[in-house]
């Protein structure tokens, strides 16, 4: 028993030493070649994330508003067609319920259809996130002198001072912020001059009106 405590304890002074030292020389501004960077956090902070939240939660409650207005229908027909069940033959009752029952499987299914739909949306605001941001990042790398950028959330340990998730949000809210300022404002519609008259075109002199004779 205390041969395996002591033999953890050599593993761990094996792992956390190196772990230690290699801490203290990126705090004396040594580059590293390996950098981290968490994904999730990224997104987040950034300006993108808001717009994409914001659109999101609008069309999330856009659908949870619409299911509940169905399923009230939906529960209203059924309760029509329970009352209606006495007065039915059998066989009318069944073809009724089944034809209910399968436009229930319907609705659900294109209600499914649309949940997923907005999931993919907003994967694909992630993937074209990602696309956007991949000059800033590399950038930053070529700063440090790295050569990759690792998911921190797939990485056991690591020191703070690889991690460039805060400066990466920095520089890609910069970035977004002088794209949106510089964005041109769409010019005014020009109003279209008279045309000028042609030169040297003879101009018709003004008829006289003849005059009534006067009666006697």
């Amino acid at each position: 028993m205390l041969g395996a405590r002591l033999r953890a304890c050599a593993f761990c002074v094996a792992v956390a030493l190196p772990f230690a030292l290699g801490a203290q020389e990126l705090s004396q501004g040594l580059p590293s070649p390996i950098l981290t960077l968490d994904q999730e956090r990224l997104f987040n902070g950034s300006r993108v994330a808001e717009r994409v939240v914001a659109e999101t939660e609008r069309r999330t409650a856009e659908l949870t508003a619409e299911n509940r207005r169905i399923e009230e229908q939906l529960v209203a027909e059924e309760l029509e067609l329970t009352e209606r069940r006495p007065s039915l033959p059998p066989d009318e009752f069944r073809a009724l319920a089944d034809a209910f029952d399968a436009k229930v499987q319907g609705i659900r299914a294109a209600q499914d259809a649309k949940a997923r739909e907005l999931q993919r949306l907003q994967d694909e605001e992630r993937q074209n996130f990602l696309r956007r941001i991949t000059p800033v990042l590399a950038e930053i790398v070529r700063e440090r002198g790295a050569v990759v950028v690792l998911d921190r959330r797939s990485v056991l340990l690591s020191a703070e001072a690889i991690d460039i998730t805060d400066e990466a949000i920095a520089r890609i809210n910069e970035v977004l912020d002088q794209a949106a300022t510089q964005t041109p404002a769409p010019a005014p519609e020009a109003v279209p001059e008279p045309a000028p008259a042609p030169e040297n075109t003879p101009v018709d002199p003004p008829q006289a009106t003849p005059e009534t004779p006067q009666q006697p």
